[in-house]
């Protein structure tokens, strides 16, 4: 059940939730990088990985990326780290420095036909096929919303183990028992990430799960952005996000 949305903070305000120790876990697109037209179009800034880096240090190694993207596309933008990541909604995962780790996850074939096909007919809708998850963003042909809902829905209907999200100009078939905020509480039982407090910063509707984890266990959710949500923050875009993150170095 969402919650009234909060007013927005400032990274100053918003950096002295962080006095005691914390675990740091953050989405990736529209929280660490602007959204862009496609997924292969996101442009982040040369800055990020070092400072990324240096937050894993000032961590103590609890920081994480949770993400709908796959792993190796986020190991790809932050280059040369390797973070602790939970990709795809957490169907893939991975502590830092350690091997990938794939969940069992539904067979999404037919929806990955029901997608392609409707992209056929119009190139602006982008077909994203990853581990667990088939998403269909539209942000180039916004007045197809419904009819990428839809699609999706229908070709989803009769699946069993599946669920469908829509996001930010996307549509997203996914395993239904895997989520981020599933990703978050198996993190927050494991080495650096154990008895810390976890702070999760996201966007979306996928992040609204890693809201609900972090609550239970009396951490701190930070929406980005408008948009009602289970966060107890808010702040206001990703430039925002990233001048948190460098106050949180000093």
């Amino acid at each position: 059940m969402h919650v009234s949305p909060p007013s927005f903070s400032s990274p100053a305000d918003l950096s002295d939730l962080f006095a005691q120790p914390s675990a740091l876990f953050l989405d990736f697109d529209g929280t660490l990088a602007e959204l862009a037209s496609t997924p292969d179009a996101v442009v982040l800034p040369p800055s990020l990985p070092g400072m990324l880096g240096m937050l894993q240090q000032r961590f103590d190694g609890a920081l994480a990326i949770v993400s709908g993207r796959p792993v190796a596309q986020l190991d790809a933008f932050l280059a040369p780290l390797q973070l602790t990541c939970a990709g795809t909604h957490g169907a893939e995962r991975r502590l830092a420095g350690g091997p990938l780790v794939q969940m069992p996850v539904p067979s999404l074939t037919a929806v990955e036909a029901a997608a392609a096909a409707l992209a056929a007919r119009d190139a602006r809708l982008v077909v994203e096929r990853k581990h667990g998850a088939l998403a269909l963003h539209y942000r180039q042909a916004p007045e197809r919303a419904a009819l990428c809902l839809d699609t999706m829905r229908a070709a989803a209907h009769d699946l069993p183990g599946v669920t469908v999200l829509h996001g930010k100009m996307v549509v997203e078939v996914k395993a239904a028992n895997l989520d981020k905020g599933g990703a978050i509480r198996d993190f927050m039982h494991l080495s650096p990430f154990a008895g810390r407090i976890p702070v999760f910063i996201g966007d979306d509707v996928t992040d609204e799960s890693g809201f609900a984890a972090v609550h239970a266990a009396q951490g701190i959710g930070i929406k980005v952005g408008a948009g009602t949500t289970l966060a107890g923050y808010r702040i206001s875009d990703p430039a925002a996000v990233h001048l948190l993150l460098r106050q949180l170095l000093n």
